[in-house]
């Protein structure tokens, strides 16, 4: 049997992994790069070991969401997700092998081993896909913040136990709550850009009472809104609740370090002008999914390399305390 694969701890980990391990997340980095081009442009930002690191956990996440995406009958999905906590399990004890047949897995490992990442975030993610495959549905923003938390808050935390935190950054202590609130915001702007396609795939995630309120309550099968319904209303609502989260997740970007601190303002930059994109024009939602040119996400990224939106939360954090 090979020499395990994780070696020594994080804090001691080689800067340059062997061959299969290289192999391994060659593999992830190809999977981001195919199927998260936002959350790819991001991470180019970041040096290889955390690029590395991101593209293995972008690689899991994305099978246990492929999973629950997928065409397989609910028993079925329950069986896999469960055999994808099993394999973290075996990912958590070091019981995985450099070469493993499992390019994820041996990525992952590896990773762990390099940086001190917070596994638990990934059962957190399979029991929010579980939330998923059960057909759950959210009566209020109180009850829909429990499953963002599980697939996106817990992301942020995952993502922060690569980046860390800059060294004498102020208030670092409340990091993990900015990366987990910074992910409730793209998830809630995921959920009004997908609005329909969640619609047609049977999923309603928008709090039923706020539907009730906005009289909406029908759903989003077509590409206008039910006759009567403030579509419109609705969307000013939550895009509102998304600028909330927005504003206090930002304050996360000043206890980064330069690179890591432009990889996230690039990632949330790219979904808050989306966010002011379906605040603008609510209904194209319903007909179909509304992205940023290239250009664009170009911009974001050269604004987040600057520092300029770290500067500005920095700024405006030390007047809320002052």
């Amino acid at each position: 049997m090979s020499p395990n694969v994780e070696g020594p701890t994080h804090a001691s980990a080689p800067s340059v992994p062997n061959a299969p391990v290289s192999a391994a997340y060659s593999y992830c980095e190809a999977v981001t790069g195919a199927q998260a081009r936002n959350f790819a442009y991001g991470i180019r930002l970041l040096p290889t070991d955390k690029r590395q690191a991101m593209s293995a956990l972008y690689a899991f996440s994305r099978r246990v969401d492929d999973i629950g995406d997928g065409t397989l009958p609910a028993d079925a999905k329950l069986a896999r997700l469960e055999e994808t906590r099993a394999l973290l399990g075996r990912i958590r004890a070091e019981k995985i092998d450099e070469d493993d047949t499992d390019p994820v897995a041996v990525a992952l490992a590896h990773a762990a081993r390099r940086f001190p990442i917070p596994l638990g975030g990934l059962d957190e993610l399979i029991d929010g896909v579980l939330m998923d495959v059960r057909g759950e549905t959210y009566e209020t923003w109180d009850d829909l913040k429990v499953y963002c938390r599980c697939v996106a808050g817990a992301i942020g935390r995952l993502s922060l136990g690569v980046f860390g935190t800059a060294p004498g950054a102020a208030d670092a202590a409340r990091a993990p709550e900015y990366a987990d609130t910074l992910g409730l915001a793209l998830q809630l702007t995921n959920i009004l850009r997908d609005v329909r396609e969640d619609a047609g795939n049977g999923r309603t995630y928008l709090p039923a009472e706020d539907l009730v309120k906005f009289g909406c309550s029908e759903g989003f099968h077509g590409d206008r809104a039910a006759e009567g319904a403030d579509f419109a209303g609705l969307v000013h609502h939550e895009v509102r609740r998304a600028r909330a989260l927005f504003a206090e997740g930002y304050r996360l970007l000043p206890m980064l370090d330069r690179r890591s601190g432009a990889c996230v303002a690039a990632m949330a930059g790219i979904y808050r002008r989306l966010l002011d994109r379906i605040e603008r024009e609510p209904e194209a939602v319903l007909r179909g999914r509304v992205s940023l040119p290239t250009h664009e996400k170009a911009y974001v990224a050269v604004r987040g390399l600057s520092g300029l939106d770290a500067r500005t939360i920095s700024r405006q954090s030390t007047r809320r305390r002052s």
